[in-house]
């Protein structure tokens, strides 16, 4: 072939190459919008991108703990001690528990935010009304489907009379009695304890507004934040106390036992009603909403850019510290000897400092560079932090079902390649049914409740109904930023 031939077909060779690449492009494109139209990706303008982004983080931690813990309960793995370097790796493999802390200081953030806009700013209260209607379109019909759906096709012992009265606790979100822990499925506890959270938000919020209606804006979020860090005081003080009298059945303080077991199924519960994690949440909110506003002195902003790598460093210190712990605390005496010594203070204070390595990790991104927000704004992340709610409820009893009813046909294959196959498992059939329960289920009654808010919302603006009273002597009244969840 001659040269000048040679260089034509090079040409008309690298032309299909190209037009291959921008067809394909073309078609990524697509199949991108047409996605982000299923979950309603664009009807998501006034959320928080990048937080879409950690609820996927926070999930697939839940999802990735649980497939660890459920193949080495059908024994296809098993925990080293010993060396030191399998010990950690032990530790961070069974570290994702903690997810659902970070979910707990994520729903503390954004369920606050219109709070601390008003308790701030003064802007319009948010309808209490309105926020437990949606909150009630939001988790009870995803709920409700799925603990009918996974009693009829895995538990059918609970369609006997003798277990209605149990079923009767989780249809009102009391997952986290002691009758009900960890019951039918396992992450269903933290339905009931986020449940509890928004019973008593407004009237949390309610609270702080009576003790900030005057003074300037610094004084009301000193003010604000002295009272969040009452309300980490008191989830710590629950805890301690639900601990100890959950430990001593028979012990009794004032009152008789049986009143006193009452109290614990509405103050602790279980395991606690984490009040400390949503607080440290609503925490990083009122920090929010503050450097939002146009009034405060840009060097804060730039101030805090600069340290954000620092606070995520320190939060992942902090979480790296909670995951050797946790080992500590499962396979004591055997590993990280120099922990034993807080091994009577992992109840009590684990979650605390949990949620301050999460809430460290949140205010790094959120007041962070770019390029610190750019994985988290990663559209297939933020698609996976949509659909967390029913992957959440979903992937436990499916992934129980593979250990039981399909894993031992496997019989003689590598461990590796079964290990492999649960998250084959994952990826082909849980994600897709939480997709399905996400775009059949949740997002229309999400739709219901946006018609509500919308109603309210012209119903508010004809009232003009203000959180901070018309002869009150507020002296800063700045128009906040609209953020809306």
């Amino acid at each position: 072939m001659s040269e000048r031939g040679y260089k034509r077909t090079l040409n008309i060779l690298m032309q299909f190459i190209q037009s291959l690449y921008f067809w394909k492009q073309r078609k990524l494109e697509k199949g991108k919008q047409w996605f982000s139209l299923l979950l309603g990706d664009n009807k998501q303008k006034n959320n928080i991108a990048v937080l879409d982004g950690v609820r996927a983080i926070a999930c697939l931690l839940v999802v990735f703990f649980h497939v660890n813990v459920i193949s080495r309960d059908g024994h296809i793995w098993q925990v080293a001690v010993h060396p030191l370097t399998s010990a950690i790796v032990g530790s961070i493999v069974l570290a994702g528990s903690s997810g659902v802390t970070l979910f707990f200081v994520l729903s503390g953030f954004l369920l606050f935010l219109p709070y601390a806009k008003s308790l701030l700013f003064g802007s319009t209260w948010p309808s209490t009304r309105l926020f437990y209607l949606r909150r009630v379109f939001r988790i009870v019909p995803a709920y409700y489907v799925a603990l009918f759906l996974i009693i009829l096709l895995f538990h059918q012992e609970y369609l006997q009379a003798n277990h209605w009265n149990t079923v009767g606790l989780f249809l009102i979100f009391f997952m986290d009695a002691p009758q009900t822990y960890q019951q039918i499925s396992g992450p269903f506890w933290t339905l009931a304890v986020e449940w509890q959270f928004y019973m008593i938000l407004p009237l949390l919020a309610l609270a702080m507004s009576l003790i900030v209606r005057r003074g300037t804006l610094i004084w009301r979020g000193w003010t604000l934040a002295t009272c969040l860090v009452g309300v980490i005081s008191w989830g710590l003080l629950s805890r301690y106390w639900g601990n100890y009298f959950s430990a001593h059945p028979t012990q009794t303080f004032l009152i008789s036992r049986p009143l006193l077991n009452v109290l614990l199924l509405f103050l602790y519960g279980s395991s606690g009603k984490y009040l400390e994690d949503f607080a440290v949440g609503m925490l990083i909110c009122l920090c929010y909403v503050l450097l939002q506003d146009r009034a405060v002195d840009s060097k804060w902003h730039l101030s805090l850019r600069q340290l954000s790598p620092f606070l995520l460093s320190a939060g992942l210190l902090v979480l790296f510290f909670m995951a050797l712990w946790h080992f500590n605390i499962w396979y004591h005496h055997y590993v990280f000897h120099s922990l034993d010594g807080l091994f009577y203070y992992y109840d009590w204070l684990s979650e605390f400092v949990l949620s301050i390595g999460f809430g460290l990790s949140v205010a790094a991104i959120l007041f962070g560079a770019a390029w610190l927000k750019r994985f988290f704004e990663w559209t297939p992340l933020r698609w996976m932090g949509l659909i967390s709610f029913s992957l959440y409820m979903w992937h436990v009893p499916l992934l129980q079902f593979f250990r039981v009813d399909i894993s031992h046909q496997l019989l003689g294959w590598p461990h590796l390649a079964v290990y492999a196959l649960y998250w084959i498992w994952a990826l082909s059939v849980i994600i897709p049914i939480s997709l399905l329960s996400y775009v059949w289920i949740e997002k229309p009654w999400m739709a219901i409740g946006e018609k509500f808010r919308r109603r309210n919302g012209s119903e508010n603006a004809k009232k003009e109904v203000v959180a901070v009273p018309a002869n009150s002597t507020t002296t800063t009244m700045i128009e906040p930023v609209l953020v809306k969840q």
